[in-house]
């Protein structure tokens, strides 16, 4: 698979999740975490759907050349949220339908974004070394 390719699935699944969490949190949070939202709760994860929709949208691939941000973002964000889902669903107790599926999902893009994130940094920073595989 393309890192273009793979940007544009892991960019989809932003976009996707931060449509949902702007159009119904209540929805979102109840599948996710099986969790009810108060009133503060529906704004925030509103925001937070408008955090998810804007770098889904400005890492998509459009016309312009893959950066090495933006697939360094997607890598993070990707990371970031498989171990925090993780976490929520052993520690907190949160079993809600879609929480494994989505940490599933995040866990797979993490690995298949890791070489190219990692790629996209050694040659930007040719002088850096980093361990080489095989």
């Amino acid at each position: 698979m393309t890192t273009r390719r793979l940007a544009m699935i892991a960019a989809a699944v932003e976009v996707t999740a931060g449509l949902a969490l702007i159009a119904s949190p209540t929805l979102f949070v109840q599948l996710l975490l099986r969790a009810n939202l108060t009133d503060e709760g529906i704004a925030v994860g509103r925001v937070g759907g408008f955090g998810l929709l804007s770098p889904g949208l400005a890492c998509w691939p459009g016309s312009d050349i893959l950066t090495r941000q933006s697939v360094s973002a997607l890598f993070t964000n990707n990371i970031l949220a498989a171990l925090f889902i993780g976490y929520l669903g052993i520690s907190r107790g949160f079993v809600g339908f879609l929480l494994w599926p989505a940490c599933v999902l995040h866990a797979l893009l993490t690995v298949l974004l890791a070489y190219p994130a990692y790629d996209a940094v050694r040659r930007e920073r040719p002088g850096i070394q980093f361990p080489t595989i095989g």
